[in-house]
């Protein structure tokens, strides 16, 4: 019976679910920082995984289906950007140079600390698109020799750094302009930022959801030079 429970793909999404539903239950009424539903349901999967010893295959089967769900839902942030047309078509330039320095930053400053600490190529390729949504950092890793699965490793932590910490950063530097707030989000922190980002504000989403793809494919052009 546990076996087949296991087995099926229904196990993975449900813990998911639940991980996540609970997770959002405890940012609700404690409203504390570090309390981001995504931290919370990485956490508490892995325990679960850990403390029944489950193999990870048995969760994949049905918590892969959540990842074909990433480019559907990255293409739905389409919607807010056109409802926020006439802010970037005011700031398109701004935007334009916003998200090239965000991406030089991003490569410039792995590819710095990489050689400080003497890291090797491969685990310096993985790391090197972590500011970038998961499929295509997983694309610019493998394409460089890198790992895949340490490319979407270091694309999570950057994500929820971004959602947890970005309000924070946005009132200890003074960030008041939602234009701003929302290209640094997504710029940094990619999908994972951006649904914060959306809570922020909605042009904060749209900024951010824009900084998704323009950083995206500014980093997969800086890429074929490194």
């Amino acid at each position: 019976m546990a076996d087949a429970l296991l087995s099926s793909p229904f196990f993975g999404l449900t813990l998911s679910a639940a991980a996540w539903c609970l997770g959002c239950q405890v940012q609700k009424k404690t409203g504390f920082l570090l309390c981001n539903p995504l931290l919370i349901a990485v956490a508490l999967i892995i325990a679960v995984l850990a403390v029944f010893r489950i193999p990870y295959a048995s969760y994949a089967a049905g918590g892969d289906f959540i990842k074909l769900m990433l480019g559907p839902v990255t293409a739905v942030l389409a919607l807010n950007i056109y409802n926020q047309r006439v802010i970037l078509k005011e700031n398109f330039l701004p935007v334009l140079a916003g998200c090239l320095v965000g991406s030089l930053t991003s490569v410039g400053s792995i590819l710095a600390l990489c050689r400080v600490f003497h890291v090797d190529e491969a685990l310096a390729a993985s790391l090197l698109p972590k500011s970038v949504t998961t499929a295509i950092a997983m694309g610019i890793a493998e394409s460089h020799g890198g790992v895949a699965g340490i490319a979407a490793a270091a694309v999570m932590v950057a994500g929820i750094t971004g959602a947890v910490f970005a309000p924070l950063f946005a009132r200890l530097f003074r960030v008041t302009e939602p234009v701003v707030e929302g290209l640094a989000i997504g710029a940094c922190s990619h999908a994972l930022g951006t649904t914060r980002a959306i809570e922020i504000g909605p042009v904060q989403g749209a900024m951010s959801s824009i900084a998704i793809c323009v950083c995206g494919i500014m980093t997969s052009v800086l890429a074929l030079f490194l």
